[in-house]
């Protein structure tokens, strides 16, 4: 940053594609945390188990967001960045406004209908953030890469908010999924003007280069490590939003709590999450590395959930309080797929970037399934011990030993 005068650096963090990709994920998260908000009233509201119904609905979606990854990926470095940016947000609003309605579709499974808008929603919402990080990564200069895409996260991630305010003020879930789908509409208009990657121009016609290829992550296996690596990192936040705020209304029996809501979790998760990601790109900056500044937010998260689950939680604000505590850790997010972004070649680049933080949300109904079959005997406390150990240690040796990408040049190919 210090080759650029302040007036330098605010026209290339304030350039059209940031501001695009911030605002594009931002409509993003209010759709991908929308279900988890209005998750208990939408089900209540058409007499499905909130519990049972609820879980199976979210493994969809996140099912979704596993293939669409892959999808969106593998389109954004064959056709380009923008591809993406168009497609799946116009998947994904479609979806939303069918959710919407869904209290009219004449069926009588509304559990799976439900279940597949959302796992079409999913398919959309995957190639947004890959799309979006890519494009910037490759459109910023390498010494204010990191803060680029820490404004397009923490920006973004305000989403989460909006969505529980919404519903909120709105009164009636379908109402928000209304909103939240002609967002997407609106903001796919503006995305007309948004220009393509210049690094990615200059591979693009050049059929020599394989592009997209998604299966070169497996014949490699330099590669292939790399790649586990880049989703382990990943681990620690979904466990946090997954487990311990979407499911938060599990928690409250055994915590001597009246009531915890979901919704409300989540977004005092996200208002953390929005905080963090603003700030781990100045800290990656000011550690010259991006490998310390995760390292020392997954400390910080996991203080905050041994708190959280063995402090003796014993009020609904209180469990709030660590909620927004576990988001400002986990807001690494946005300095974890940029991380997956330096990693590889401009020809996989857009796969890669697309596939890894999908994945990490496609680990989540692994994550569920290993929680509720655990707490059957040992209950939600030590089931969430559990896969939190493992999603944590996982990330932690990950974090250690994956590469340095501070500053690194992302000319190149694979």
């Amino acid at each position: 940053m210090e080759n650029f005068t302040l007036k330098e650096k605010l026209k290339h963090l304030l350039s059209f594609p940031v501001i695009v990709a911030a605002l594009g994920y931002f409509v993003d998260i209010y759709d991908l945390l929308l279900f988890g908000i209005v998750r208990v009233p939408s089900l209540k509201d058409m007499n499905l188990d909130v519990d049972t119904a609820g879980t199976l609905i979210l493994n969809y979606q996140m099912v979704g967001l596993l293939l669409g990854g892959i999808l969106w990926g593998i389109l954004g470095d064959k056709k380009g960045r923008l591809s993406v940016l168009f497609g799946s947000i116009l998947v994904y609003s479609l979806a939303n406004i069918a959710c919407g309605y869904l209290p009219h579709f004449p069926v009588e499974d509304k559990t799976m209908l439900y279940a597949w808008l959302r796992f079409i929603a999913g398919i959309g919402l995957a190639g947004e953030l890959g799309a979006g990080i890519t494009l910037v990564s490759e459109s910023l200069p390498k010494q204010l890469r990191a803060i680029g895409t820490s404004i397009v996260a923490g920006f973004g991630l305000l989403g989460a908010v909006v969505a529980q305010l919404t519903v909120e003020l709105a009164g009636d879930w379908t109402i928000a999924y209304y909103i939240g789908g002609a967002l997407g509409l609106m903001l796919l208009a503006l995305r007309i003007s948004v220009a393509e990657s210049g690094i990615y121009n200059d591979i693009k016609h050049d059929n020599n280069i394989k592009k997209g290829n998604f299966f070169s992550f497996f014949t490699n296996w330099n590669r292939f490590v790399k790649y586990m690596k880049c989703i382990a990192i990943g681990l620690p936040t979904w466990f946090c939003i997954g487990i311990l705020a979407v499911m938060a209304n599990q928690f409250a029996p055994v915590m001597g709590i009246d009531n915890i809501q979901p919704g409300k979790a989540i977004m005092w998760a996200y208002v953390g999450i929005s905080v963090g990601d603003f700030a781990s790109g100045f800290i990656s900056h000011w550690l010259h590395s991006r490998k310390k500044a995760i390292f020392y937010m997954m400390l910080f998260t996991i203080i905050g959930a041994c708190l959280l689950l063995f402090g003796g939680t014993k009020s609904e604000n209180m469990y709030y309080f660590y909620c927004a505590w576990l988001g400002l850790g986990t807001g690494y997010w946005a300095m974890f797929v940029t991380v997956g972004a330096e990693q590889f070649g401009t020809n996989i680049r857009s796969t890669a970037t697309t596939t890894i933080p999908n994945m990490v949300r496609g680990l989540v109904p692994v994550m569920l399934l290993a929680f509720d079959g655990l707490k059957v005997n040992n209950g939600v406390i030590v089931a969430a011990t559990i896969v939190g150990f493992f999603a944590f240690a996982l990330g932690i040796y990950s974090t250690l030993t994956i590469a340095e990408t501070h500053n690194k040049d992302l000319d190149f190919n694979e």
